[in-house]
């Protein structure tokens, strides 16, 4: 059968043991592997491997033969307890495997779970997961998780219930990371959260959060802003060395000055227009686009952002000007404009 987004949810929060096989499939291929996870440790427990009641058939194992998954799932394990059967990479080519095992499937036998990429309506393996009455198909999509799936990972890794900022801001990263650096997030969190009992707030999350940049790109981009002319050289030296291009602090600069002129160009001033920013700024961060924002105003910002903006053309077009020079160039006079 196929289930709805809501009833997916409370499958994988507690599988149901009486289902012989569950298809996961989704182009996401981190979160299909963290569903997967969750679905066979609700299954066998999380120490099914070890106690060899998880079986894993990579799908090429299964293509050269077919024998293989139902020896699996009617084999007896050493251990007691249930059993899975895993299989990895499944197409619409083994369906006739999972048919005839499906078809032969009794209770006691080792509970299938195969995973896919993107299938389509159409596919053969979808339909016959569908059309059976004792397994499932959960496609997985790339929407963002919901309330109701973000406040599950933060019990799960015993996060403290975040007051309204906290659960904005963790609103607005699970929209802005992919699943797996969201999910290392929370778990971060808890972590930082060890011991705390008190509500999670923004600083909190702030605090354990991934970069929307380069730390050092963070510094000098504060450099320029602050007009600190004589560090643009060194700090650039250091980030050319990580393998940052000339074209990449370009569009990065380009952002941050585009952010401080919405800040500066808020009707409510620089503290109601740094609110608004998209995803959210926290932390010092946020207080220092908003000494930034205050000390360039709006009509400084707009000649920043039209010399970034003549810069990065410069960049992409078939002039043979340096790139390097031209960026050191265009930020040192960014650092000039804010000294004056």
């Amino acid at each position: 059968m196929k289930l709805s987004a809501r009833d997916a949810a409370a499958f994988f929060r507690k599988p149901d043991p009486k289902v012989a096989a569950a298809l996961i499939w989704g182009e996401d291929a981190m979160r299909v592997a963290q569903r997967r996870a969750e679905v066979i440790a609700g299954l066998a427990g999380p120490d099914a491997e070890a106690e060899m009641r998880l079986t894993r058939l990579p799908a090429a194992d299964l293509r050269r033969e077919g024998a293989l998954l139902i020896d699996a799932v009617k084999a007896q394990g050493f251990f007691p307890g249930p059993r899975v059967v895993f299989v990895e990479g499944a197409t619409d080519g083994l369906s006739g495997l999972f048919d005839a095992a499906l078809k032969d499937w009794r209770p006691g036998d080792a509970q299938i779970i195969a995973t896919a990429g993107q299938l389509a309506s159409k596919s053969a393996l979808r339909k016959l997961f569908e059309a059976q009455p004792i397994a499932v198909s959960i496609g997985i999509y790339d929407d963002p998780p919901g309330a109701e799936e973000i406040a599950a990972m933060l019990g799960a890794a015993g996060v403290p219930d975040p007051d309204s900022d906290g659960r904005a801001l963790l609103a607005e990263l699970s929209r802005a990371l992919d699943p797996g650096a969201f999910r290392q997030t929370v778990e971060k969190l808890g972590l930082y959260k060890h011991g705390d009992a008190t509500p999670t707030t923004a600083a909190d999350i702030a605090a354990v959060a991934p970069r929307s940049t380069e730390a050092e790109t963070d510094a000098l981009l504060a450099v320029v802003a602050e007009g600190r002319a004589p560090q643009i050289a060194a700090l650039l030296r250091r980030l050319y060395a990580q393998g940052t291009t000339p074209v990449s602090l370009c569009i990065m600069a380009l952002r941050h000055f585009r952010q401080l002129h919405a800040v500066a160009s808020d009707p409510g001033g620089p503290g109601q227009g740094i609110a608004r920013l998209r995803p959210p700024v926290w932390g010092p961060r946020r207080d220092a686009m908003t000494r930034q924002a205050s000390g360039w105003g709006r009509d400084r910002l707009e000649r920043a952002v039209s010399l970034l903006i003549e810069t990065d053309l410069q960049l992409r077009s078939a002039s043979r000007a340096p790139a390097q020079a031209l960026v050191e160039r265009a930020l040192i006079r960014l650092a000039m404009m804010a000294r004056r």
